[in-house]
């Protein structure tokens, strides 16, 4: 009996080059036509986290016809399964709607290409409609600066998502133009800075400039509370008393009745009782001049006691206790006038006897004249030349109408100031306690 030999052949296992692991990311949400670029970004990476992603980019492997190596084929046939997969998955993530458009489609690479192509392509004109918001954004008034650079950054990020990149100095130019209109003074200030600012810087400066600006309006809201009425009691009726009527201004009418009241005190251009400048018949006899105006006071209007006075300037408000260093606006002062003689740069001593004549009917001796530099906020410098030595003042006051006279502009609107010369910035200030206040370090 002849025995014969069989050779085993072993053909080793064929390894597939794909495997999907069971527990996977999140899926993205069913995609329905709208915001294609975000949903296209959460499928490529919900694909990649399935190890699928290289089938949206791949072509099919292609078998030789005189070629039968079963390694090769099952390799085929393992990324024909792969791709099957990676298709249905994005089937998955479509609306029902869109399934049944792209549902017929053989390959994942193929129902890629063509959402890509067709939903990339309508994306372009929303690269323009935000490129026209970013245009036509407006900051308001009625609206905090803060919240309105958020939105307005919230447009610079979608304009970079769509591959428009701007760069930061534009952003910021950007930003700084589109201010309200109430921040026209700081504006300027930030436009005439020579040092290149970055966003961050930007956005710090305006939240403290907000700020100070919100807890001043605050105190000014306050400090008008305070000052609003005056209630005087009657053994008759109670009448209301607006805050000045004692100083000669508002109507002779009652508040509440149509009846003349009596001024009982003095008219201060003809020096008699019984009637106010505003109806003193000298007055109409001067052609009803508009010789009074608003924070200006002649020295012949003030007191018929100061002939004998040597007066050297004329003060309107001195009333109020504040820091040796901080300078106030007076558009009533004839002179500017300092109270601490360490502030002079050059200082000269007056024995005259020269005395300042202020709005309460109080003088003072003025003690030397001099040079005074004053350090704006700005980074300017501002030079006040022939400013009086007054130790006995309680604020340090700036001319405004020396300001004037020496080229300088003061523009006042609501509770702030703007100091320019030939239309340059200089400084600014704010309202504070009734007065304007100047930004000085």
């Amino acid at each position: 009996m002849s025995t014969e030999t069989v050779q085993n052949i072993v053909v080793a296992p064929v390894t597939t080059p794909v495997t999907v692991p069971i527990n996977h990311g999140e899926k993205p949400e069913k995609f329905n036509g709208t915001e294609f670029k975000r949903w296209q970004q959460k499928m490529l990476f919900y694909l990649t986290t399935l190890n699928l992603a290289k089938f949206l980019y791949e072509d099919a492997p292609t078998l030789n016809e005189n070629e039968s190596d079963k390694q090769v084929v099952a390799a085929i046939d393992a990324w024909k399964h792969a791709d099957f997969l990676c298709k249905n998955y994005i089937l998955n993530g479509l609306d029902n709607t869109l399934y049944n458009v792209y549902s017929q489609i053989k390959t994942a690479r193929e129902l890629w290409d063509s959402l890509d192509k067709k939903y990339k392509t309508e994306d372009a004109g929303t690269k323009k409609f935000i490129v026209g918001r970013f245009l036509d954004y407006k900051m308001l008034d009625s609206k905090t600066v803060i919240s309105q650079v958020q939105e307005l950054q919230l447009i610079l990020h979608e304009i970079h998502a769509e591959g428009m990149t701007l760069s930061e100095s534009f952003q910021v130019a950007t930003i700084i133009e589109k201010l309200p209109s109430s921040w026209k003074e700081f504006k300027n200030y930030l436009k005439h800075k020579r040092k290149e600012m970055k966003l961050e810087d930007l956005i710090v400066r305006l939240r403290i400039e907000e700020d100070n600006r919100t807890s001043e309006k605050a105190m000014w809201n306050q400090s008008i509370e305070s000052k609003a009425n005056v209630v005087e009691h009657n053994n008759k009726n109670k009448k209301r008393k607006h805050f000045g009527q004692e100083f000669g201004q508002g109507s002779n009418q009652d508040t509440k009745g149509g009846h003349a009241k009596r001024f009982k005190g003095k008219c201060f251009i003809c020096d008699k009782p019984g009637h106010r400048a505003k109806d003193c018949r000298k007055r109409n006899d001067q052609g009803n001049k508009k010789t009074f105006q608003a924070n200006i006071s002649e020295v012949g209007t003030l007191s018929k006691d100061v002939s004998d006075i040597n007066l050297s300037a004329i003060v309107s408000e001195v009333n109020l206790v504040g820091d040796t260093k901080e300078w106030w606006v007076d558009t009533g002062a004839t002179r500017h006038i300092c109270s601490d003689k360490n502030m002079f740069s050059k200082y000269n001593s007056v024995e005259h006897g020269e005395q300042l004549f202020m709005g309460n009917s109080s003088t003072a001796r003025v003690e030397g004249k001099g040079k005074v530099i004053l350090k704006m906020t700005s980074g300017k410098e501002l030079t006040l030349n022939d400013v009086l030595h007054v130790p006995d003042i309680r604020k340090n006051l700036v001319s405004g109408s020396l300001l004037s006279k020496n080229g300088f502009k003061l523009v006042f609107e609501s509770d702030k100031f703007i100091l320019t010369k030939s239309g340059t910035y200089v400084g600014k200030g704010y309202l504070s306690n009734g007065l304007f206040k100047m930004n000085v370090m």
